[in-house]
């Protein structure tokens, strides 16, 4: 499978490029930056702006997936979800935020009195995104895969939990995932979906 992943420079997106590039598939690293991507065999680096529909169209050509991994914060989604409908891509998954995820029915993180200000500037725009794409968009076969509340580098250990809208808390009462086992969730969904259309989630 060919498959882009756009923002490869940031953190999740470099372990997402590991771990395709690990399953052998043929990865397109995009970026807009592309010094920032280390060569490597089996990974053909782009520079682009996903947001320039006839960038993203050269960036994305012949891809079977595409994986979305940059910030919410100031980016004009509708523009970067035409820009990518456009390239004729026929698969997207959307690296996601935890903070739009239920922690009771009903009550959404991002609403309780005690969510983090500093945060919320990129979790409002991460939530309208998914509002977005749950209410408006039928062409694209989409797919926004959230994280748990503490979302950070680790092991790869392939031991996690899948869930739909609700946040996934361990014994512990810790919400986390590691990047790498993140990446492991969202390459077993393009290589055999189960979320077409829909958001869920991963955590211990």
């Amino acid at each position: 499978m060919k498959i882009a992943v756009i923002g490869a420079s940031g953190n999740v997106g470099q372990r997402l490029v590991k771990e395709a590039r690990n399953r052998g598939h043929h990865v397109v690293a995009i970026a807009r930056d592309a010094s920032k991507i280390a060569p490597q065999d089996g990974v053909e680096v782009v520079q682009g702006d996903i947001a320039d529909a006839s960038s993203a169209k050269a960036a994305l050509a012949g891809a079977d997936a595409a994986i979305l991994s940059i910030r919410f914060q100031g980016t004009d989604f509708d523009k970067v979800i035409g820009a990518i409908k456009d390239s004729g891509v026929p698969k997207l998954l959307v690296v996601g935020g935890a903070a739009s995820l239920e922690v009771a029915p009903g009550k959404v993180l991002l609403d309780q009195p005690d969510f983090p200000d500093f945060i919320k500037p990129e979790a409002t725009p991460a939530r309208a995104a998914l509002d977005k794409l749950r209410s408006g968009e039928k062409d694209l076969d989409w797919t926004f895969l959230s994280p748990s509340v503490f979302f950070e580098p680790g092991e790869r250990t392939g031991n996690f939990r899948l869930g739909k809208d609700q946040l996934l808390t361990a014994d512990s009462g810790r919400s986390s995932i590691s990047y790498e086992d993140y990446s492991v969730a969202a390459l077993d969904e393009l290589e055999n979906p189960q979320h077409s259309r829909q958001r869920f989630t991963v955590g211990y």
